[in-house]
Protein backbone atom coordinates (compact mmCIF):
# COMPACT_ATOMS: atom_id res chain seq x y z
CA UNK A 1 0.00 0.00 0.00
CA UNK A 2 1.39 3.07 -0.64
CA UNK A 3 -0.08 6.75 0.84
CA UNK A 4 0.80 9.84 -0.27
CA UNK A 5 1.21 12.55 2.67
CA UNK A 6 0.16 16.30 1.28
CA UNK A 7 -0.36 19.27 3.63
CA UNK A 8 0.82 22.74 4.77
CA UNK A 9 3.91 23.26 4.15
CA UNK A 10 4.50 27.10 3.41
CA UNK A 11 0.43 28.17 3.58
CA UNK A 12 0.06 31.91 3.52
CA UNK A 13 2.89 32.99 4.90
CA UNK A 14 4.62 35.90 3.26
CA UNK A 15 8.34 35.93 4.06
CA UNK A 16 10.05 32.79 3.54
CA UNK A 17 9.54 29.42 5.97
CA UNK A 18 7.07 27.02 6.66
CA UNK A 19 4.69 25.81 8.94
CA UNK A 20 5.59 23.22 11.37
CA UNK A 21 5.99 19.82 10.13
CA UNK A 22 5.01 17.45 12.97
CA UNK A 23 1.61 15.91 11.74
CA UNK A 24 3.51 14.49 9.20
CA UNK A 25 5.54 12.03 12.21
CA UNK A 26 1.69 11.69 13.69
CA UNK A 27 -0.24 10.64 10.36
CA UNK A 28 3.16 8.36 9.67
CA UNK A 29 3.39 6.71 13.35
CA UNK A 30 -0.30 6.48 12.98
CA UNK A 31 -0.21 4.51 9.48
CA UNK A 32 2.15 2.57 10.67
CA UNK A 33 0.55 1.00 13.60
CA UNK A 34 -2.15 -0.31 11.03
CA UNK A 35 -0.04 -1.06 8.41
CA UNK A 36 3.19 -2.07 9.41
CA UNK A 37 4.88 -2.22 5.79
CA UNK A 38 2.99 0.96 4.59
CA UNK A 39 5.01 3.05 1.73
CA UNK A 40 4.22 6.74 2.71
CA UNK A 41 5.20 9.50 0.02
CA UNK A 42 6.27 12.46 2.14
CA UNK A 43 7.69 15.38 0.53
CA UNK A 44 9.20 16.54 4.03
CA UNK A 45 11.42 13.65 4.27
CA UNK A 46 12.90 13.28 0.83
CA UNK A 47 13.48 17.35 0.63
CA UNK A 48 13.89 19.22 3.68
CA UNK A 49 16.14 21.79 2.22
CA UNK A 50 13.65 22.30 -0.50
CA UNK A 51 13.55 26.01 0.49
CA UNK A 52 16.60 26.91 -0.75
CA UNK A 53 16.26 24.98 -4.18
CA UNK A 54 16.42 27.35 -7.10
CA UNK A 55 13.28 27.79 -9.49
CA UNK A 56 14.70 24.79 -12.04
CA UNK A 57 15.04 22.20 -8.37
CA UNK A 58 12.00 23.44 -7.03
CA UNK A 59 10.05 23.20 -10.60
CA UNK A 60 11.26 19.46 -10.33
CA UNK A 61 10.46 18.68 -7.13
CA UNK A 62 6.52 20.60 -7.25
CA UNK A 63 5.78 18.31 -10.65
CA UNK A 64 6.98 15.05 -9.37
CA UNK A 65 4.95 14.90 -6.54
CA UNK A 66 1.92 16.59 -7.74
CA UNK A 67 2.55 13.32 -10.12
CA UNK A 68 2.93 10.64 -7.37
CA UNK A 69 0.02 12.16 -6.00
CA UNK A 70 -2.01 10.49 -8.79
CA UNK A 71 -0.35 7.12 -8.12
CA UNK A 72 -0.80 6.16 -4.90
CA UNK A 73 -3.72 4.24 -2.79
CA UNK A 74 -4.58 7.09 -1.18
CA UNK A 75 -3.38 10.35 -0.23
CA UNK A 76 -4.11 11.83 3.45
CA UNK A 77 -4.02 15.72 2.80
CA UNK A 78 -3.38 17.99 6.36
CA UNK A 79 -4.54 21.45 6.32
CA UNK A 80 -5.22 23.30 9.01
CA UNK A 81 -5.18 26.68 6.86
CA UNK A 82 -5.53 27.17 3.07
CA UNK A 83 -2.32 25.47 1.28
CA UNK A 84 -2.52 25.71 -2.22
CA UNK A 85 0.52 23.32 -3.27
CA UNK A 86 -1.84 20.65 -1.30
CA UNK A 87 -4.91 21.84 -2.99
CA UNK A 88 -3.29 20.92 -6.22
CA UNK A 89 -1.94 17.68 -5.14
CA UNK A 90 -5.78 17.07 -3.95
CA UNK A 91 -6.40 18.14 -7.44
CA UNK A 92 -3.97 15.54 -9.09
CA UNK A 93 -5.18 12.56 -7.16
CA UNK A 94 -9.23 13.44 -7.28
CA UNK A 95 -8.66 13.37 -11.26
CA UNK A 96 -6.38 10.31 -11.01
CA UNK A 97 -9.85 8.61 -8.73
CA UNK A 98 -6.93 8.34 -5.51
CA UNK A 99 -9.28 8.53 -2.66
CA UNK A 100 -8.58 11.73 -0.65
CA UNK A 101 -8.45 12.08 3.62
CA UNK A 102 -8.58 15.28 4.70
CA UNK A 103 -7.99 16.65 8.33
CA UNK A 104 -9.13 20.00 8.37
CA UNK A 105 -10.93 22.54 9.84
CA UNK A 106 -11.90 23.65 6.94
CA UNK A 107 -15.07 21.71 5.94
CA UNK A 108 -17.31 24.51 4.40
CA UNK A 109 -14.27 25.16 2.04
CA UNK A 110 -15.12 23.69 -1.62
CA UNK A 111 -11.83 21.82 -1.86
CA UNK A 112 -11.75 20.31 1.41
CA UNK A 113 -15.81 19.32 0.39
CA UNK A 114 -16.05 18.52 -2.91
CA UNK A 115 -12.90 16.58 -3.37
CA UNK A 116 -12.47 14.38 0.27
CA UNK A 117 -13.82 11.34 0.60
CA UNK A 118 -14.05 11.76 4.41
CA UNK A 119 -12.97 15.26 6.47
CA UNK A 120 -11.68 14.76 9.94
CA UNK A 121 -11.58 18.22 11.63
CA UNK A 122 -8.23 17.67 13.50
CA UNK A 123 -5.38 15.37 14.06
CA UNK A 124 -6.97 13.62 16.99
CA UNK A 125 -10.49 13.00 15.21
CA UNK A 126 -8.09 11.27 12.77
CA UNK A 127 -5.92 9.40 15.01
CA UNK A 128 -9.33 8.24 16.66
CA UNK A 129 -11.53 7.21 13.92
CA UNK A 130 -8.92 6.18 10.98
CA UNK A 131 -8.24 2.39 10.88
CA UNK A 132 -8.96 -0.71 8.87
CA UNK A 133 -12.81 -0.45 10.15
CA UNK A 134 -13.30 2.85 8.41
CA UNK A 135 -10.99 2.16 5.30
CA UNK A 136 -13.99 -1.25 4.95
CA UNK A 137 -16.50 0.94 5.22
CA UNK A 138 -14.99 3.77 2.93
CA UNK A 139 -14.50 0.63 0.23
CA UNK A 140 -10.70 1.60 0.45
CA UNK A 141 -9.72 -1.77 1.51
Amino acid sequence: MRIFIAGIMQGNKKELGIHSQDYRERITSHLRTIFPNVEIIDPDLTDPNRLGYNNKEAEEMFFRYCKIAGEVDFLISFIPEASMGSAIEMWVAHNAGIPILTISPLRHNWVVRLLSLKVFSDLNTFEQEFGIHLLKKLKLM
